[in-house]
């Protein structure tokens, strides 16, 4: 059994039902139902059974992420107190292929009588769901994917599809931003990109320093107690002037004259790359370390004090990119 061919078999007969429904579909019942949705002054609510339901969830999730407050309702749950939920503000999208799933057509007169506005995704505009609906997104499909023609694969995958051109849909009449993505992902790549400040992440306490008549056995001691593979140098006004680092030292080994008994300064690098300005984005924070070639970024005020430092394991730990 070639299970190559059957995969290529899958993915072309749900590709070519997305691309039927793309050339099929209606700009009118597109149009309607985005000035619906737009319009809405409560929330946007997903319900569906089954298959439909799980369709439902994500794209639910999907609104709530690109702007539009949505949650998915079950229809059983509904039944079962939580009609409570839904008001005539909101705007309800109803999933059902064939129309006539039993939990889903109890609740829709329900709807109907808070004059919520429905919109329905089904293959059967003559459906009990169609009926009901105040608009139909047509979910037709020629065939499923699946070799009975039964489990519903092709359709599923086309329900989920014309979700995520409604969420674009949305976003682009919204003029909805990375920016406005990225509050709503705080926790994600791109929210961690665009609103995580050096001040987040930066040590403020316990920082290795010494001052500039230390001794070379000394600052290494105060290396590996700071670990941060690095000690930072500061004058009789605090004031960062150099910084030496564990390589420094192991570089320093291969001289001749090197002894723990000099002065640090000998070693190391003096005027070091600060950063005076704490709100600076973690992720542009990470491209000037890069850049660089330094593992510690030391931060300071506008006379040269230290205020923290940040290290570029740090930023990679916190998944900075």
């Amino acid at each position: 059994m070639n299970y190559k061919e059957i995969a290529q078999e899958t993915l072309n007969i749900e590709a070519q039902t997305l691309l039927d429904s793309a050339k099929n579909i209606s700009s009118d019942v597109f149009e309607k139902a985005v000035d619906i949705i737009l319009s809405c002054k409560g929330k946007l609510i997903i319900t569906g059974v089954g298959k439909s339901g799980l369709i439902g969830a994500k794209m639910a999730a999907t609104f709530a992420s690109t702007g539009t407050p949505s949650f998915f309702l079950h229809p059983t749950e509904a039944l079962h107190g939580d009609l409570g939920m839904i008001s005539k503000e909101d705007v309800v999208i109803a999933i059902s292929y064939s129309g006539e799933s039993e939990e889903l057509s109890s609740i829709l007169p329900h709807i109907k009588r808070f004059k919520t506005p429905l919109i329905g995704m089904t293959r059967d505009k003559n459906s009990t769901l169609g009926q009901h609906s105040d608009i139909v997104i047509d979910v037709i499909v020629e065939k499923e994917a699946c070799p009975l023609d039964i489990a519903p694969t092709s359709s599923t995958t086309l329900t989920l599809a014309l979700g995520d051109a409604l969420a674009v849909c949305l976003m682009k009449a919204r003029n909805f931003k990375k920016s406005d993505f990225a509050s709503f992902h705080p926790g994600g790549a791109l929210g961690k990109q665009l609103f995580v400040k050096v001040s987040n992440l930066m040590q403020t306490k316990n920082i290795p320093i010494v001052k500039e008549d230390t001794k070379v056995k000394d600052a290494i001691l105060k290396i590996s107690e700071g670990r941060l593979g690095t000690v930072l140098v500061v004058d009789a006004n605090d004031k960062l002037i150099a910084i030496v680092s564990d390589g420094d030292i192991r570089r320093a080994l291969l001289q001749d004259d090197f002894s723990l008994e000099q002065n640090v300064l000998k070693y190391a690098t003096k005027n070091p790359m600060t950063c005076k300005d704490e709100n600076m984005l973690a992720s542009e924070a990470l491209v000037l370390v890069e850049k660089k070639k330094i593992q510690l970024l030391v931060i300071t005020d506008k006379n040269k004090k230290i205020k923290g430092v940040l290290h570029i394991h740090t930023l990679i730990e916190k998944g900075i990119s």
